[in-house]
């Protein structure tokens, strides 16, 4: 990131499963290929989906969408289950160019203590400002798709 002050984009979701569970898909290749990646999300065949989740450790997302191979990568900075996640957000032909993802899960109040509230803030450079809104909905969608993936397990907890 420049020296400049980033320009944050602040998604906020409220989630039919438990923050443990929530935090959990973050991390795991199978449910990543399920919310954040693929055809149920977009038109998109994924290609690989690897993590090595630890403080330091990196991430690679590679799909094809639209005949391009893209690869989103990045670096875990932080890792705090169930409640918090912070990590590097690039593509693979833009590094070092990268943006600043921080997620905090809380618990939310329900009647059987199994609800979150995740709130994302997207940190990028000012000169990206043109794409906040695209941003924005993109992590709006992949959220709802989480939720979506909760409910359809039938698991809360």
């Amino acid at each position: 990131m420049s020296e400049e002050s980033p320009l944050v984009v602040r998604v906020e979701h409220k989630l039919r499963s438990s923050p443990e569970r929530v935090f959990d898909a973050w991390l795991d290749p199978v449910l990543i290929g399920r919310w954040m990646f693929g055809p149920a999300l977009r038109e998109e065949e994924i290609l690989r989906i690897a993590v090595d989740a630890r403080v330091g450790g990196a991430f690679s997302f590679l799909v094809r969408r639209r005949g391009q191979e893209i690869d989103h990568v990045g670096n875990y900075l932080e890792i705090d289950r169930p409640r918090r996640l912070v990590f590097t957000w690039g593509i693979a032909e833009n590094l070092p160019e990268t943006s600043r993802v921080s997620i905090t899960i809380d618990p939310a109040k329900s009647a059987d203590g199994t609800r979150s509230v995740l709130t994302l803030v997207h940190e990028l450079e000012p000169k990206w400002a043109d794409f906040a809104s695209r941003v924005e909905g993109g992590w709006t969608k992949m959220l709802a798709a989480l939720d979506a993936l909760f409910e359809s397990a039938g698991s809360t907890s």
